[in-house]
Protein backbone atom coordinates (compact mmCIF):
# COMPACT_ATOMS: atom_id res chain seq x y z
CA UNK A 1 0.00 0.00 0.00
CA UNK A 2 2.80 2.42 0.89
CA UNK A 3 4.45 1.73 -2.45
CA UNK A 4 1.23 2.59 -4.27
CA UNK A 5 1.14 5.90 -2.41
CA UNK A 6 4.77 6.54 -3.32
CA UNK A 7 4.06 5.65 -6.95
CA UNK A 8 1.18 8.14 -6.94
CA UNK A 9 3.39 10.81 -5.36
CA UNK A 10 6.07 10.04 -7.96
CA UNK A 11 3.60 10.48 -10.82
CA UNK A 12 2.40 13.79 -9.40
CA UNK A 13 5.97 14.93 -8.90
CA UNK A 14 6.82 14.00 -12.49
CA UNK A 15 3.84 16.07 -13.60
CA UNK A 16 5.02 18.97 -11.42
CA UNK A 17 8.51 18.63 -12.89
CA UNK A 18 7.09 18.71 -16.42
CA UNK A 19 5.08 21.86 -15.60
CA UNK A 20 8.14 23.48 -14.02
CA UNK A 21 10.17 22.60 -17.11
CA UNK A 22 7.54 24.19 -19.35
CA UNK A 23 7.46 27.30 -17.16
CA UNK A 24 11.25 27.55 -17.35
CA UNK A 25 11.17 27.12 -21.11
CA UNK A 26 8.50 29.83 -21.43
CA UNK A 27 10.47 32.18 -19.16
CA UNK A 28 13.59 31.66 -21.27
CA UNK A 29 11.61 32.29 -24.46
CA UNK A 30 10.17 35.50 -23.00
CA UNK A 31 13.67 36.61 -22.00
CA UNK A 32 14.97 35.93 -25.51
CA UNK A 33 12.02 37.81 -27.02
CA UNK A 34 12.71 40.71 -24.67
CA UNK A 35 16.37 40.77 -25.66
CA UNK A 36 15.46 40.74 -29.33
CA UNK A 37 12.99 43.58 -28.82
CA UNK A 38 15.60 45.57 -26.87
CA UNK A 39 18.13 45.00 -29.64
CA UNK A 40 15.62 46.26 -32.21
CA UNK A 41 14.94 49.41 -30.18
CA UNK A 42 18.67 50.01 -29.78
CA UNK A 43 19.17 49.55 -33.53
CA UNK A 44 16.25 51.88 -34.26
CA UNK A 45 17.80 54.50 -31.96
CA UNK A 46 21.16 54.13 -33.70
CA UNK A 47 19.55 54.46 -37.13
CA UNK A 48 17.60 57.47 -35.93
CA UNK A 49 20.80 59.12 -34.63
CA UNK A 50 22.43 58.57 -38.02
CA UNK A 51 19.38 60.05 -39.72
CA UNK A 52 19.43 63.01 -37.34
CA UNK A 53 23.10 63.58 -38.07
CA UNK A 54 22.56 63.37 -41.84
CA UNK A 55 19.65 65.76 -41.69
CA UNK A 56 21.68 68.09 -39.48
CA UNK A 57 24.38 68.28 -42.12
CA UNK A 58 21.76 69.29 -44.69
CA UNK A 59 20.54 71.99 -42.37
CA UNK A 60 17.72 71.86 -39.84
CA UNK A 61 15.60 74.52 -38.30
CA UNK A 62 15.82 74.88 -34.54
CA UNK A 63 12.24 73.67 -34.27
CA UNK A 64 12.89 70.53 -36.35
CA UNK A 65 16.06 69.81 -34.40
CA UNK A 66 14.21 70.24 -31.10
CA UNK A 67 11.44 67.89 -32.28
CA UNK A 68 13.94 65.24 -33.40
CA UNK A 69 15.94 65.57 -30.18
CA UNK A 70 12.74 65.19 -28.15
CA UNK A 71 11.94 61.97 -30.00
CA UNK A 72 15.48 60.71 -29.33
CA UNK A 73 15.00 61.43 -25.61
CA UNK A 74 11.77 59.43 -25.67
CA UNK A 75 13.64 56.52 -27.23
CA UNK A 76 16.26 56.77 -24.47
CA UNK A 77 13.51 56.69 -21.82
CA UNK A 78 11.98 53.66 -23.53
CA UNK A 79 15.35 51.91 -23.44
CA UNK A 80 15.73 52.62 -19.72
CA UNK A 81 12.25 51.20 -19.08
CA UNK A 82 12.99 48.16 -21.22
CA UNK A 83 16.25 47.47 -19.41
CA UNK A 84 14.44 47.59 -16.07
CA UNK A 85 11.90 45.11 -17.43
CA UNK A 86 14.80 42.91 -18.49
CA UNK A 87 15.81 42.42 -14.88
CA UNK A 88 12.31 41.10 -14.20
CA UNK A 89 12.59 38.63 -17.08
CA UNK A 90 15.98 37.46 -15.79
CA UNK A 91 14.59 37.11 -12.25
CA UNK A 92 11.68 35.07 -13.62
CA UNK A 93 14.08 32.72 -15.40
CA UNK A 94 16.09 32.33 -12.19
CA UNK A 95 13.00 31.61 -10.09
CA UNK A 96 11.69 29.08 -12.61
CA UNK A 97 15.07 27.42 -12.76
CA UNK A 98 15.26 27.12 -8.98
CA UNK A 99 11.71 25.73 -8.79
CA UNK A 100 12.42 23.18 -11.53
CA UNK A 101 15.61 22.13 -9.74
CA UNK A 102 13.76 21.65 -6.44
CA UNK A 103 11.01 19.56 -8.05
CA UNK A 104 13.64 17.51 -9.89
CA UNK A 105 15.44 16.79 -6.61
CA UNK A 106 12.14 15.73 -5.06
CA UNK A 107 11.42 13.36 -7.96
CA UNK A 108 14.88 11.84 -7.73
CA UNK A 109 14.50 11.34 -3.98
CA UNK A 110 11.20 9.55 -4.44
CA UNK A 111 12.67 7.37 -7.18
CA UNK A 112 15.63 6.56 -4.91
CA UNK A 113 13.27 5.63 -2.07
CA UNK A 114 11.19 3.41 -4.35
CA UNK A 115 14.33 1.72 -5.67
CA UNK A 116 15.57 1.19 -2.12
CA UNK A 117 12.25 -0.41 -1.13
CA UNK A 118 12.31 -2.57 -4.25
CA UNK A 119 15.88 -3.71 -3.52
CA UNK A 120 14.93 -4.49 0.08
CA UNK A 121 11.94 -6.57 -1.04
CA UNK A 122 14.14 -8.38 -3.54
CA UNK A 123 16.74 -9.04 -0.83
CA UNK A 124 14.04 -10.48 1.43
CA UNK A 125 12.69 -12.67 -1.39
CA UNK A 126 16.19 -13.90 -2.15
CA UNK A 127 16.74 -14.63 1.52
CA UNK A 128 13.43 -16.53 1.74
CA UNK A 129 14.25 -18.45 -1.39
CA UNK A 130 17.67 -19.36 -0.01
CA UNK A 131 16.04 -20.49 3.25
CA UNK A 132 13.61 -22.72 1.33
CA UNK A 133 16.47 -24.15 -0.74
CA UNK A 134 18.43 -24.85 2.44
CA UNK A 135 15.42 -26.56 4.04
CA UNK A 136 14.86 -28.61 0.90
CA UNK A 137 18.51 -29.65 0.81
CA UNK A 138 18.35 -30.58 4.50
CA UNK A 139 15.22 -32.69 3.93
CA UNK A 140 16.82 -34.49 0.98
CA UNK A 141 19.93 -35.15 3.01
CA UNK A 142 17.82 -36.49 5.89
CA UNK A 143 15.90 -38.81 3.53
CA UNK A 144 19.13 -40.20 2.10
CA UNK A 145 20.40 -40.97 5.54
CA UNK A 146 17.20 -42.81 6.58
CA UNK A 147 17.15 -45.10 3.54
Amino acid sequence: MADNALELILERTKDDEHKASLALSNARTELENYREQLKQIEQYRLDYCKQLSARGQQGLTASSYSHLQKFLNQLDETLVTQREAGRQFEDQVEQCSEHWSEVRKKRRSIEWLLEKKHNERQRLRDKQEQKLMDEFATLQFARRIHR
